[in-house]
């Protein structure tokens, strides 16, 4: 059995991470100070209710309200830098070697910023904690669902100039339910169009045909969270055959209610079909979790072996938006770590 020590020990990527979901309550302090905005409260413990979920959270809509209270402080290039520059920070204190973080451009322009600019420093960030904390970092541009077409589209035009300076795919996101993925065909088809891989968040707050249309009509390549997959035995054969890998995030999963709870998590039951299932943290600071976190509660809950975790890190850089030579940089490093921990054969 894994120690906890050897479990933050592990070298681990994290492909499906929000910026805004990642915000420490004492940078909230700070940046509401510095921008001169008021809080509800000014001490960062009792700032974390306003910022996190609890169990008795309801639905996904329910989380996603927790959003309109951080992106607040995140509409100025510094704030930007910041908080990007202290996800690395955060992940690197969990041996992660390499993560993806996402973030919606139109929702951080309410001082005026433009949508190449939030990129641009949202970028910045990531590079300066990369060269601070040795965590190598892509940007994933965040489409949202109750937004309009022109709007997406900017988005997709704007990450497009990116493309190979830190923006390594885009994504679909909000209210699942409310707004299918079959409304965005004409805003997919511009990120085909620019040659921009596609992540699109399906199969959480709806069923396994959301799933079908991300990947036959929006040319998703991997899949955000897909817990609901498993209604769909032709579907989920499809994203099985296609090698389609799914960034689930156990503890967000259940918090959302994308299931009951965790006996109806599927997660044992993917791994064992062939799936390509990676382990991800969706969004630390609203979900009160950490990667080494979403490791531990399945080897509590699910008894996953040490192979099995190791298995799973492993599809994390498989299914990695990198170049083929850096992903193969990337895997002799973690396999050399992993060997040093004695846990590669």
């Amino acid at each position: 059995m894994l120690t906890q020590d050897l479990l933050s020990r592990l070298p681990k990527v994290d492909l499906h991470l929000h910026l805004d979901g990642s915000v420490k309550p004492e940078t909230i302090l700070e940046l509401a100070l510095n921008q001169g905005l008021e809080l509800p409260v000014y001490d960062k413990d009792e700032l974390i209710p306003h910022m996190r979920v609890n169990e008795e959270c309801g639905s996904l809509t329910e989380y996603l309200s927790k959003f309109d209270f951080t992106t607040r402080f995140l509409q100025s290039a510094e704030a930007l830098e910041r908080v990007a520059y202290e996800v690395l920070e955060q992940s690197a204190e969990h041996n992660c070697k390499y993560v993806e973080v996402r973030f919606a451009p139109q929702l951080h322009r309410h001082q005026g910023l433009t949508v190449e600019e939030t990129i641009h420093h949202v970028v910045e960030g990531l590079k300066r904690g990369g060269r601070q904390f040795g965590v190598r970092a892509g940007v994933i541009a965040i489409c949202m669902r109750n937004h309009d077409a022109a709007s997406n589209l900017e988005v997709v035009r704007a990450a497009g100039k990116f493309v190979g300076k830190g923006v390594v795919a885009v994504d679909l996101a909000g209210d699942e339910a409310s707004y299918p993925p079959e409304f965005f065909r004409e805003v997919f088809a511009e990120s085909r169009r620019l040659g921009i891989p596609v992540t699109i968040h399906a199969g959480e707050a709806a069923g396994a045909g959301n799933v079908y249309e991300a990947v036959a009509n929006l040319g998703a390549v991997r899949i955000g969270h897909g817990v609901r997959l498993k209604e769909n035995a032709s579907i989920l054969a499809m994203v099985k055959d296609r090698r389609i890998p799914l960034e689930m995030c156990p503890i967000s999963n259940i918090q959302t209610k994308a299931v009951p709870g965790w006996e109806a998590y599927p997660i044992r039951e993917y791994l064992e079909q062939g799936l390509l299932v990676t382990i991800n943290t969706d969004n630390p600071s609203v979900s009160g979790t950490n990667i080494t976190k979403e490791y531990s509660v399945l080897a509590d809950r699910f008894g996953f072996t040490t192979p099995e975790l190791v298995k799973l890190i492993m599809n994390g850089v498989e299914a990695a938006f990198l170049e083929e030579s850096d992903k193969l940089l990337l895997k002799r490093e973690m396999e050399n770590e992993l060997s040093s921990l004695g846990l590669l054969n």
